[in-house]
């Protein structure tokens, strides 16, 4: 488990006349720059595996950096599904390659199929 950080330590009533004593700008800098807040942001249950060299070229070096790399979207380890982080509800949004959506309603005609086209660039055997 992460270590809070020593500010966090603070009794609730000390912490915040010490803030009240700066101004909003600066109390409110010193909130959002905060571990502790941004690791409340981040999905409870973890992330799942992201693709090689989605985090690259360094990993992130706080969790809001780790957030607002994760909301602007990422690919998962089988390439085939991305994943971003919903800024306003911080919950995990997924898109579907074709295929995958293809696996889950095969064999079920209500559903679009993918049909092969010869004259498309990225046409594949079926």
């Amino acid at each position: 488990m992460e270590e809070a950080c020593e500010i966090a330590r603070l009794p609730e009533e000390l912490l915040s006349a010490a803030l009240a004593r700066t101004s909003p700008r600066n109390a409110f800098r010193a909130a959002a720059g905060s571990d502790d807040v941004w690791a409340s942001f981040l999905p409870p249950g973890g992330l799942p595996p992201l693709a090689d060299g989605e985090l690259a070229p360094a990993p992130p070096s706080s969790k809001k950096e780790l957030f607002l790399r994760l909301s602007a979207g990422v690919l998962l380890q089988d390439r085939l599904v991305s994943m971003w982080l919903d800024r306003e509800a911080g919950s995990k949004c997924y898109v579907l390659s074709a295929w995958d959506v293809e696996a889950i309603w095969s064999g079920d005609s209500d559903y679009p199929r993918r049909v092969p086209c010869e004259d498309s660039r990225l046409f594949t055997e079926l």
